[in-house]
């Protein structure tokens, strides 16, 4: 499901730590909702296995991105595994940047202060990932663009369904949510109806952004 920075999925759900099954139940609830895009981070064996799994399987339905992408192996061996987007708690080096641009892969790298946000926009990063949010709060997303102008920011760390709409009206283009998303108990048992229901809070509440 390649897509453009203009259409990708406002919100991303990040799943961390599970296994492919319990990501396969979430992922088929999150298919034709809100959140059009999941993030399958990079912290387990089996994670580059469950990527490529997803992609070929939901590949179509919804954006199928890498998490926790730290150097230059782990980013190739995940869009070969058919990533349609990358992301990291920190920057990536102006060569990973160029590898995303030329795979057409959306590159999300983690910027924390002014020089990494200017730094990573410069280089060509097609999302900015403000990492951890919840620690600089809201006002940050417009406070850092007064001196740089609009740039695509996507709030991770802290998101959930209470404050999400707040980062929208800062500033923020994108929100990444993990815990805050669905109950962890949810995708342990692969609950799909306790799943849509948690979905169901987030729907409201992009109604209400819109």
């Amino acid at each position: 499901m390649r897509q453009t920075v203009a259409d990708f999925s406002k919100i991303t759900a990040i799943l961390r730590g599970y296994d492919y099954e319990q990501v396969e139940a979430a992922v088929r609830v999150l298919c034709g909702s809100v959140v059009s895009a999941v993030e399958i981070t990079l912290n387990r064996v089996d994670s580059k296995d469950t990527i490529r799994r997803i992609a070929d399987k939901y590949g179509d339905r919804i954006a199928v991105g890498a998490g926790t992408v730290l150097n230059a192996e782990d980013l190739q061996d995940v869009v070969e595994a058919g990533a349609d987007f990358v992301l990291a708690p920190s920057m990536f080096p102006r060569d990973m940047l160029d590898y995303c641009r030329h795979h057409h892969v959306i590159s999300v790298p983690g910027v924390f202060s002014p020089s990494e946000v200017r730094q990573c926009a410069k280089d060509g990063a097609d999302i900015l990932k403000i990492f951890p949010a919840g620690t600089v709060g809201s006002k940050y997303f417009t406070d850092i663009q007064a001196p740089f102008g609009k740039l695509p920011l996507m709030a991770v760390g802290g998101i959930n369904a209470e404050n999400m709409a707040e980062y929208f009206r800062a500033g923020a283009s994108f929100v990444g949510i993990a815990s805050g998303l669905f109950q962890k108990e949810d995708i342990l048992n692969r609950n799909a109806t306790g799943m849509a229901r948690s979905l169901e809070v987030f729907a409201r509440q992009m109604e209400v952004v819109s």
